[in-house]
């Protein structure tokens, strides 16, 4: 192995970082990245920024690693073969389709990792699957569209619907919404998509027409009447 002793010590005075490396390494494979904005995108496209490199830079703020997506450009300069206007552009192009076909192939890449290191939890109901769906506004910035600064009222911030595995505390699922004023109940019919027979649904928010719509698909489908709540903001 190219560099051994080296890595041999990082592994003796910080294994944690080693792993932690390793995770995102195998959790986000820049081929398969690839792959994926390729096969999900409608719009965008690839001339020089491949979408793998949008990631690792983006990963650098969500970490806080850096303070910005400047500050992070201004870090990988010599590995981007664009300008930050072309970085912007890119960003402002990739699709929601896109960012939430992420979320599923890394959380099926990491439960393996979680459970042969043994940090799996147990199920909260025995022979159920649970999923629990919560609601997410995006947090406001400090950083506001020129054409709003004159302006008192603020745009209502996009918002999701994450849909977790609290067996392994994974996101499995993200369901997102560019229309910040809609109800949470108007996706639904983007819901019950993930159902599954051998899943116990979640009562969504006390949501009447939901829960009749889960109770009629587990009847068709022969699988168990059981509910678990969920919060909803």
């Amino acid at each position: 192995m190219i560099l051994a002793k080296v890595f041999e010590r990082f592994v003796e005075q910080t294994p944690v970082t080693v792993m932690v490396r390793a995770c995102m390494e195998h959790a986000l494979p820049p081929a398969e990245l690839d792959a994926l904005f390729e096969m999900q995108a409608e719009r965008g496209y690839t001339r020089q920024l491949l979408f793998s490199s949008v990631v690792e830079l983006m990963s650098l703020v969500v970490t806080q690693i850096q303070p910005s997506v400047h500050a992070a450009y201004q870090a990988l300069r010599h590995t981007l073969p664009v300008s930050i206007a072309a970085l912007y552009d890119k960003l402002s192009t990739i699709e929601t389709s896109v960012t939430s076909a992420l979320v599923s192939p890394t959380s099926q890449r990491l439960a393996p990792v979680i459970q042969a290191m043994g940090g799996h939890m147990p199920s909260l109901l025995a022979g159920f699957r649970v999923r629990i769906i919560d609601g997410c506004h995006l947090a406001a910035t400090q950083r506001r569209l020129q054409v709003l600064r004159g302006s008192i009222a603020g745009p209502q911030p996009d918002h999701a619907l994450v849909v977790l595995d609290p067996q392994f505390m994974l996101a499995t699922h993200v369901i997102p919404c560019d229309e910040g004023h809609a109800q949470e109940r108007s996706l639904t019919a983007q819901i019950l998509e993930l159902v599954r027979a051998s899943f116990l649904q979640g009562h969504w928010g006390g949501s009447a027409s939901a829960a009749r719509c889960l109770s009629r698909q587990k009847r068709a489908s022969g699988a168990p009447q059981g509910w678990a709540r969920t919060s909803s903001r």
